[in-house]
């Protein structure tokens, strides 16, 4: 059941915001800070044009999740 789902889905933190990656569509929770880094804003706005915001769950990202790992790792620096 769709609402159930929902209701059990962990909540965000606030400060932050979940993306989607890879095919399995991981969830991922990352801050609001990101937004103001260009690499990420190039990666939202690719993802953007690949699904059109059509993704009603959330935010996917263009990438597999070995990459996100890898972006975030280097972001956090």
């Amino acid at each position: 059941m769709p609402m159930r789902e929902e209701k059990e889905r962990r909540r965000t933190p606030k400060g932050h915001f979940a993306v989607y990656v890879g095919t399995e569509l991981r969830r991922f929770v990352v801050p609001m800070a990101y937004l103001k880094i260009p690499l990420f804003q190039q990666l939202l706005e690719e993802s953007a044009e690949e699904y059109k915001f059509d993704y009603q769950n959330g935010i996917v990202l263009l990438c597999d999740e070995s990459s996100f790992r890898r972006l975030t790792s280097f972001l956090d620096r």
